[in-house]
């Protein structure tokens, strides 16, 4: 079994990005299902997202960004930010951190 973390930076307040909802999901055919939901605290982070693990599988991590700026009253482009991500067979710990702003958004493999 493999797990997750997430983190969400706010790089045009160089500040982590507080309140936003995550969603993780499966890919299962042509649906996806609702893996687990999480809400950023006060470092902008999600720890716990994944307690139990995962299996090898085709997965997305996609953060609400619109609603976040929205809520401190800024316009921005992107309504959602969305990790599309495969876990091998191997198990491992994935940390998956998004760096956004208003106008764009980024991510990489943290450790």
């Amino acid at each position: 079994m493999s797990t997750i973390t997430t983190h969400i930076l706010d790089t045009a307040l160089g500040q982590p990005a507080v309140g936003v909802t995550i969603i993780l999901e499966r890919e299962n055919g042509t649906n996806w299902l609702l893996q687990a939901t999480g809400v950023t605290n006060d470092d902008g982070r999600i720890s716990d997202l994944t307690p139990q693990g995962l299996a090898p599988g085709h997965y997305r991590l996609t953060a609400a960004i619109g609603d976040y700026f929205a809520a401190s009253g800024r316009d921005a482009l992107y309504v959602s930010a969305q990790i599309d991500f495969v876990l091998p067979a191997t198990g491992s710990h994935y940390h998956l951190p998004f760096l956004i702003s208003p106008w764009s958004w980024s991510t990489y493999r943290g450790s």
